[in-house]
């Protein structure tokens, strides 16, 4: 099969959306399929465009085998609403220079991310045109997601975005969702026909024989590697947990909105057992990940279908989960039993669970046991990633 995709994020970016991209389509490559990527210019996180890109309108590349097609796109990361709003614009109009590349690749599906739910619609005028069927892979359910983060409010563009939303997923030949509830959500909002390809992880780009044994007498090491968002909290847990005192310590990696607030407040706050270490790479994640007890995934407040990528990756590599949230997220945490979970800002529980986790090394154990298990069975990339081709097959039939 000959199969594009058409992201606003994509490598050498750093990001769970850039992760899973990569690997959903390397792994439809190594399957003897052809895939090409629409993309824009690399700018995230920083919100400026990468010096080997600049001055670019566009650019083709060949990144782990697979053909890069890049344009231009308004680079910002600021939290104003015109300024978000010109950058995803600005990529749904250039990307529609893609058109004469796309004709000659003469592709038997193109598969659009959203969000930005704007880019769809270059998306679906894309695929008609080029004769390819239309795929949405809906990560974040928007215009909700937006709303529930107070990006947007009710009111006429809600109701204009609304309806975008109906019309990508009846205009769709497929719809993919990331969750159970973007699924439910998308079969009630006109969705035909729809898939559910979880995020997942690779468990072979985890070597557990290296995991890190914990001594009876050692405090619980912790980690947390991701964005240092306002949607994370991770100042906050900084400013409210004493983790020297319950027994633990608490390793930061990453970058993002909060991090001056965050070394700011451990000059402050010296003996509290937190550590930022700064950027980490996506090859280096893995033996991060090894070399702790616990992971910490917490979310300020939950966006309806939104599952963070962390919880797979804790998963391949073993780690319990220390999850602060509610949604979808939490849910996957008690069924499958991978970690300890409190609600969204509840320090007070927060800290009993690390408590609890110093004291009860026996079901923290079962815990990793169990995580390991997960990763192996139920969230698999690789065998979503087969199943997905053998599932585009069919339907092309």
């Amino acid at each position: 099969m000959r199969i594009g995709l058409l992201t606003q994020y994509y490598k050498p970016e750093m990001g769970a959306p850039q992760n899973r991209l990569f690997e959903m389509v390397w792994g439809l490559s190594q399957l003897g399929n052809e895939v090409v990527v629409i993309t824009a210019m690399p700018n995230y996180p920083t919100g400026k465009i990468f010096p080997e890109y600049k001055g670019k309108f566009s650019s083709t590349e060949t990144l782990d085998g697979i053909e890069i097609k890049r344009y231009w796109l308004y680079a910002s990361n600021v939290r104003k609403t015109l300024p978000r709003i010109w950058n995803m614009i600005s990529f749904t109009l250039s990307s529609l220079c893609s058109l004469p590349y796309l004709k000659k690749k003469k592709l038997d599906y193109l598969i659009v991310e959203s969000p930005p739910l704007t880019l769809a619609w270059t998306g679906r005028w894309l695929a008609k045109f080029i004769g390819a069927k239309y795929i949405s892979n809906i990560s974040d359910l928007w215009p909700l997601s937006a709303k529930e983060l107070g990006a947007i409010s009710e009111g006429k563009l809600y109701k204009m975005l609304e309806r975008l939303e109906s019309y990508v997923y009846r205009k769709s030949d497929i719809v993919m969702g990331q969750s159970e509830e973007i699924v439910n959500h998308i079969s009630h909002h006109g969705g035909k026909t729809t898939y559910l390809f979880r995020n997942g992880v690779d468990p072979s780009r985890f070597d557990i024989s290296k995991k890190r044994k914990r001594k009876v007498d050692e405090p619980v090491k912790i980690v947390y590697a991701g964005l240092l968002g306002f949607a994370q909290g991770i100042a906050d847990i900084c400013r409210s947990v004493n983790f020297k005192e319950l027994g633990a310590e608490f390793h930061i990696y990453g970058a993002g909105g909060e991090k001056e607030e965050i070394e700011e407040l451990l000059s402050k706050n010296t003996d509290y057992g937190i550590t930022y270490h700064g950027i980490v790479s996506r090859d280096v994640l893995p033996s991060v990940l090894l070399d702790a007890d616990m992971t910490m995934i917490p979310l300020v407040k939950n966006i309806f279908g939104a599952v963070p990528s962390k919880i797979y990756e804790s998963m391949a590599a073993g780690l319990p989960i220390m999850f602060m949230g509610e949604g979808e997220g939490a849910k996957i945490v008690k069924d499958n039993r991978l970690g300890l979970v409190c609600h969204s800002k509840d320090y007070e529980m927060l800290k009993q669970n690390i408590r609890y986790a110093s004291s009860h090394q026996d079901e923290i154990t079962e815990m990793s046991i169990n995580c390991i298990n997960a990763a192996n069975n139920n969230f698999n990339r690789p065998k979503q990633i087969a199943d997905l081709h053998y599932f585009l097959q069919n339907n092309l039939q």
